[in-house]
């Protein structure tokens, strides 16, 4: 059997409780995938997003409605060993990936940024749009999983002094009638670890210019490896917090919060808070 039917056999088989029926999951709980979509399957050369590619042609062969799938790499400015690194997991695992490029490390190099990778985020989000555009695709797919949720979550509450979390979809503001996709959503990255392990598969992890010395290896400097270590050791005083904080998201108390905000408008528990009590 050809490895890359071994690889798509382990998905369905081996880590069907773990990945494809939490995929499947994600995809029907949260209407990610529709009749006739044309989604545009973003690929960095990470485990995730490569996951995520498979997890999409297998929904494709075994799944009940038709839908269209472009597997598409953008290639922000990648020297040529990352670049190849991601050329030869796309044949070893059958994915029919396109690349175009850009020139996104050239002009973060060449800007005096505190913060390069929020900056280079958000120009990979702009071309990424545009690329959907181009390919008449209404949904963009990315391979965040449950553990970025929690991650992002925390991250919001600690350094952005607001609760807020990843959402499984989003329209987009700029581009009208594109939608983001997070297919992995409920899937947990020791899940996808694991599968990588089994399957002896190796994926680039960091491909930035700016560090190229973790091509393959995470230097533990960035806020989300302290908060990924945070919740690692909370797990050992309670194995399911990850998944609290994650119900948490889905089971807001109104009745005790201070304030909300919607659309850039704040509004207060007082704003309200005499009318109740009148009611009651």
């Amino acid at each position: 059997m050809e490895k890359y039917k071994e690889i798509e056999r382990s998905i369905i088989k081996k880590y069907r409780k773990d990945i494809w029926s939490k995929f499947v999951k994600a995809v029907q709980e949260y209407k990610l995938i529709n009749e006739n979509d044309k989604i545009m399957v973003c690929i960095s050369g990470g485990k995730d997003s490569f996951l995520l590619a498979k997890c999409i042609q297998e929904l494709k062969k075994h799944g009940k409605f038709n839908f269209d799938a472009y597997y598409v790499v953008m290639d922000p400015g990648y020297n040529d060993y990352n670049l190849q690194f991601i050329l030869d997991n796309s044949k070893i695992l059958n994915v029919p990936i396109e690349i175009f490029k850009s020139d996104i490390f050239d002009v973060v190099s060449n800007i005096d940024s505190k913060s390069p990778c929020y900056l280079c985020a958000r120009m990979r989000r702009g071309y990424l749009y545009s690329k959907a555009k181009e390919l008449g695709c209404n949904k963009i797919a990315l391979g965040h999983h449950f553990d970025d949720v929690i991650e992002t979550t925390l991250l919001s509450m600690f350094y952005g002094s607001e609760i807020k979390t990843m959402m499984p979809k989003l329209h987009s503001d700029n581009f009208k009638g594109i939608e983001l996709i997070r297919p992995l959503y409920l899937v947990k990255e020791e899940s996808i670890i694991s599968w990588k392990n089994f399957n002896e598969l190796t994926f680039i992890n960091c491909a930035c210019r700016f560090t190229e010395g973790c091509s393959l290896i995470n230097d533990g400097t960035s806020k989300r490896k302290e908060i990924k270590d945070f919740i690692k050791k909370l797990k050992t005083i309670n194995k399911d917090i990850d998944y609290n904080i994650f119900k948490s998201l889905d089971n807001i108390n109104l009745n005790c919060v201070l304030g909300t905000k919607k659309d850039g408008k704040y509004e207060s528990f007082l704003d309200n808070y005499d009318n109740e009590n009148i009611k009651n």
